[in-house]
Formats: C-alpha cells, structure tokens, sequence
C-alpha cells in the first residue's frame, strides 16, 4: 500500500468516493470545483499497481489547529489498514507543520479514538472550524456528528476574535 499526496489528476477519484457516502448523509456533498481547489489538502491511498483505495484531507487553520476531513475508504477494501495509515500520514503532515491540536467531526469515534482523539463536548471550543463551516452547513441544526480533537483545544481562533460561547450559534452535541 502507497500514501502519498493527491494530486490533481486524482481529483475524479476523491470527488467519486466523496460524493459516493453523501446520498446517505455519511459525508456532506463536495463540488468537483471543491474538490480540485483543496486536493492539496489531500492525502491518498492506493495499492501498489495505482488502484485507488481512499483518501483524506488536513486543512490548516493556522499554526493552533489542524482538521481531518473526508477521510474515507473504498468499502471493498475496508479493513486493510488503509484508513489507519491515511490518518497516520495526515496527523504527521500536521506535526510537520508544526500544528498539535488537530480537530475533527465525526459519525465514528471509535475509530478516532483508537488513534488518540478525544470527543469534545462543547463545539464552540472550536471557533475556526465553526465560523469556516458550520455556519454555512446545510445540517446546522441537525448535526449528528461527534466533535473530537487530539492535543489541547486551541486558546486562539484566527478567523475573527474569540468570541464567547454564548455569542456563537449553539450547535446540538
């Protein structure tokens, strides 16, 4: 098995899978547009012959927290250690960049926390990730997904002051 970053040319292939787990709600639909402006967020995995297994994403807010996201595996190929060693790569490419507090939302923590995650109570300890995304989610007010971080919750947000709880959009946990 190969890890190694995306690159444009795999932009179908994410997109593919991506979009494949969006019907049922897994993941949030992603334009293709998207999907080729952030490839370089990505990270893929593929068998030895180029066939492509899955992939994930790290989107830096800024030197206090990192995001895991789309991270996914084709369902025939579940259970091969693929998922494990993307998430491997993305938290050393946060490390590299210097980044210790890594976040991410999740319908499977148990996977997470296997690898060191922790669930989060309270969303709002993640300005940056709301003011960017959940904002603008269509499942604003339904999330069903499980906040999770690995390192210390940031003291900082970049994107605009860090703002008391009680001033953010109360997310249901």
């Amino acid at each position: 098995m190969v890890i190694r970053k995306a690159r444009l040319q795999d932009a179908s292939n994410v997109y593919e899978l991506v979009n494949s787990l969006s019907k049922d709600g897994t993941l949030l639909r992603r334009a293709f547009a998207e999907v080729c402006e952030n490839i370089r967020d990505f990270t893929i995995a593929e068998t030895d012959d180029e066939t492509f297994l899955g992939c994930g994403a790290l989107h830096l807010y800024g030197p206090h927290l990192a995001e895991v996201r789309s991270i996914i595996v084709r369902p025939e190929f579940s259970r091969e250690g693929a998922g494990s060693k993307l998430l491997e790569s993305l938290m050393n490419e946060a490390e590299e960049n210097g980044v210790h507090s890594i976040c991410l939302f999740t319908r499977i923590p148990e996977f997470f926390t296997h690898h060191g995650f922790r669930i989060i109570e309270d969303r709002t300890a993640l300005p940056d990730k709301i003011y960017k995304d959940c904002q603008s989610c269509p499942r604003l007010y339904q999330c069903d997904e499980v906040a999770m971080v690995r390192g210390q919750v940031p003291k900082v947000s970049i994107l605009g002051s860090r703002i008391g709880a009680d001033q953010l959009v109360k997310l249901p946990v």
